[in-house]
């Protein structure tokens, strides 16, 4: 974002929108699920914000949400494209706390899970803006259809599709915090330990795995791996083809649910996030994000050295 020249006018401005900038950074992201987009938007954003100015807007905050959902609705034609050509499976961009009890802003509050998120690219653009507005963030409809432009009628029946098939993808339970520490701490142990018996014992019958490389160097699935037998020699594979080569591991926030990351050197290697059984005993879903590009906001910390 552009900062302040220092005239009174620009400086309120700039002052109005960092105030919101957190609010505007969520609804985005949920949206569009990768935070090189979102800062793209939020840039668009503050362009629009500044060359209009605060004179008579006499809520800022709806005035810049409106903006915001907008310009990331636009955007959703230019990731559709990108994903025409995307090799292998696409996964959100992790958000990666800084350490494994940081309070990132970001993930703090309406943080949603990548598993969600995944869910939410089987929505069209409009059903998922108004999901992620509704259901989210809690803004009742009749606001919602001021920001898109459409009825209260209209995004009542968006909300409902999308409710129904988020709900019949992904049934609302939440697994306590230390039971995912535990489950996710024993299937990383047995995944990098290349142990098949306990892997056998910890990934659900129809577990799936989605390792989302881009077409980089690092080894990824064409396409989502389905099965308990099948997610066990892929995982073995990885682990077998690792070899010597030594990776520092890091447990870490993701996205508000506990993840590891791997690092090569200074530089991620890998983010690995696990989605539980309603049960909370068993990994049902794996999420590998390899892709160099999206893992540039990701960090080691100096106490970790």
């Amino acid at each position: 974002m552009t900062h302040s020249t220092g005239s009174p006018v620009t400086d309120e401005a700039t002052d109005v929108f960092m105030n919101h900038r957190e609010l505007l950074f969520g609804l985005v992201y949920n949206m569009l699920g990768s935070v090189a987009d979102t800062e793209d938007v939020l840039q668009e954003t503050w362009l629009a914000w500044s060359g209009r100015g605060a004179d008579g807007i006499t809520n800022p905050r709806a005035y810049l949400v409106r903006i915001a959902v907008n310009q990331a609705l636009q955007r959703q034609a230019v990731i559709t494209r990108r994903r025409e050509t995307y090799v292998g499976p696409w996964l959100p961009e992790p958000l990666v706390a800084d350490d494994a009890s940081a309070d990132d802003p970001v993930l703090r509050g309406e943080s949603v899970s990548l598993a969600m998120l995944v869910v939410l690219e089987s929505l069209t653009p409009l059903e998922r803006a108004v999901f992620v507005l509704n259901e989210v963030f809690g803004y009742p409809h009749t606001e919602i259809a001021g920001i898109i432009d459409r009825t209260p009628a209209a995004v009542r029946q968006l909300a409902h599709r999308a409710r129904d098939h988020v709900l019949a993808r992904r049934p609302r339970y939440r697994a306590h915090p230390r039971v995912r520490q535990e489950a996710t701490e024993r299937f990383v142990r047995a995944a990098l330990g290349g142990d098949i018996a306990e892997l056998m014992e910890i990934l659900a019958p129809d577990v799936t795995v989605w390792t989302d490389g881009g077409g980089n160097r690092r080894p990824a699935g064409l396409r989502p791996v389905h099965g308990r037998d099948k997610a066990v020699r892929l995982i073995s594979s990885y682990a077998a083809r690792r070899g010597p080569q030594r990776l520092d591991l890091r447990y870490r926030r993701v996205n508000g649910d506990d993840a590891a990351v791997l690092f090569q050197g200074e530089a991620p290697y890998a983010v690995m996030v696990m989605d539980l059984t309603p049960e909370g005993d068993q990994v049902n879903g794996v999420y590998i994000v390899t892709n160099p590009d999206k893992l540039t906001h990701v960090h080691k910390d100096e106490e970790d050295e």
